[in-house]
């Protein structure tokens, strides 16, 4: 090989070695931030655990003593209160980790596509924390009441404490990134990746993809809880197609008055 063929080789693999370079400076601050949250809700992991009791706690059962939490595993609230102070440190460091991705691909958006940025930061930050109160005040309180009542009072629970947090961490996470479709949409219309057109043509995909994704997150397989995620889902699926078409609307509309030949 001669040596002009091994430098233009090298001159072609020189962008790509620098966008990987940037993945791993952005990788390393992300995780920078996600310490820094952790580190953080660490401090309030016992406040964080009686809030996450509560659905369970205010039913009659746990009132009458029907039902508690117990610690099945000797690490087991150890292990709970890292898992705990993980997802709130996540939730804690979120804007700062979006603004390290966009730090990422800004760099291949045009000018008027970059003023995104301050929306799509803020906006996904509002969606994931909106996403995650929904769940807790409207999804989990009868999740929790319909299982643990299923017999009516019959049958006496004791839970490991460990599993019940994680599986209502989960599902409030899993609103949380639910919630996010919206404003993902939104600035992906923005940037021109997808349109209102594209995401319709898939509507029929979506709804399968919400029901299993609904099976996949609910502690059951019965169609009440299954119902409870996957509705809430698709309709987050049409909010995003609804402001998809919004926004580009305005978009051509803006265009059309700057430039009559815009929509020709």
């Amino acid at each position: 090989m001669s040596d002009n063929n091994l430098q233009g080789m090298l001159d072609k693999s020189a962008p790509l070695l620098e966008h990987l370079e940037e993945l791993r400076t952005r990788l390393l601050y992300s995780l920078i931030f996600l310490a820094v949250g952790l580190g953080v809700a660490w401090n309030f992991v016992p406040r964080i655990i009686v809030l996450l009791q509560a659905p369970l706690t205010h039913t009659n059962l746990y009132k009458a003593g029907k039902v508690q939490l117990v610690a099945t595993q000797l690490p087991e609230q150890l292990l709970m209160s890292f898992n705990i102070a993980l997802w709130a440190g996540l939730a804690i460091a979120l804007p700062f980790i979006l603004h390290q991705i966009w730090m990422f691909i800004a760099p291949g958006l045009y000018q008027e596509e970059k003023k995104w940025a301050a929306p799509f930061i803020v906006g996904a930050g509002v969606s994931f924390i909106l996403g995650v109160l929904t769940a807790y005040y409207l999804i989990v309180p009868p999740m929790v009441k319909f299982l643990v009542d299923f017999l009516g009072g019959t049958v006496a629970g004791f839970y490991s404490i460990g599993v019940y947090i994680g599986q209502v961490t989960t599902v409030m996470v899993a609103f949380g990134l639910f919630f996010e479709m919206p404003i993902l949409a939104v600035v992906l219309t923005k940037i021109g990746v997808v349109n209102h057109v594209m995401l319709g043509k898939v509507r029929k995909f979506a709804f399968i993809a919400c029901l299993i994704a609904g099976a996949i997150i609910t502690p059951t397989t019965d169609p009440v809880n299954m119902s409870l995620f996957a509705g809430p889902l698709y309709l987050l699926y049409e909010l995003g197609v609804l402001l998809s078409r919004v926004f580009r609307k305005r978009e051509v509309a803006e265009l059309s008055a700057g430039d009559p030949f815009a929509g020709a």
